[in-house]
């Protein structure tokens, strides 16, 4: 029974349960055994154990959905460790994609333009994306095609650089455009 606390009752906790069957929770009749100083091959669950136990180490199953399931014969918490492990290292080498934002007016210079272009070219190169975008206050979204035209004018000068993803896209009082690297970004 839960105790009682202002606020009602809590459920009892449960551990946690593991995310791989080990030694006696493994209830097939025959396994497929793996592992360091083990004969690899099929036997009965029962003299996997054995074999596990003589070695003091644990049965993990590594592979349930396998025909027959696949243990390997190993201490568990450094198996668990290892998997950590691994997951973190995935985890570190995935890269990031990181989305840079260039804002412009409808009604932009030519001066702004060139400079904000510079930026976008040092991003692309980079390896990150761009996302340009033209933001309508008030009464200016009168000027939407001069907006759309500046997009396309910004994405043609990027032609080298990057390649387009999005065209230009009306969305509220803003048009988007999105421009991807076209290489791998230079270290």
């Amino acid at each position: 029974m839960a105790l009682k606390r202002s606020g009602g009752f809590r459920p009892p906790m449960r551990k946690k349960e593991p995310e791989h069957r080990i030694n006696e929770f493994i209830r097939v009749p025959e396994v497929r055994l793996v592992g360091d100083n083990v004969e690899q091959g099929i036997y009965p669950t029962r003299k996997a154990l054995e074999l596990a136990d003589e070695l003091e180490l644990d049965l993990v199953e590594i592979s349930p959905n396998a025909n027959p399931p696949v243990c390997r014969v190993i201490d568990y918490s450094k198996f668990v460790y290892e998997q950590k492990k691994k997951q973190k290292e995935i985890k570190a080498n995935a890269k990031q994609t990181v989305v840079k934002e260039i804002r412009f007016g409808p009604n932009t210079n030519d001066h702004d333009f060139e400079f904000k272009l510079k930026h976008a070219i040092k991003f692309l190169e980079n390896g990150e994306k761009v996302r340009a975008y033209v933001h309508f206050k008030g009464r200016a979204i009168v000027f939407k095609e001069q907006g759309e035209i500046l997009l396309l004018r910004f994405a043609q000068a990027l032609e080298d650089y990057g390649k387009v993803e999005l065209l230009p896209k009306l969305e509220g009082k803003r048009m988007f455009l999105t421009i991807a690297p076209k290489t791998a970004p230079k270290k």
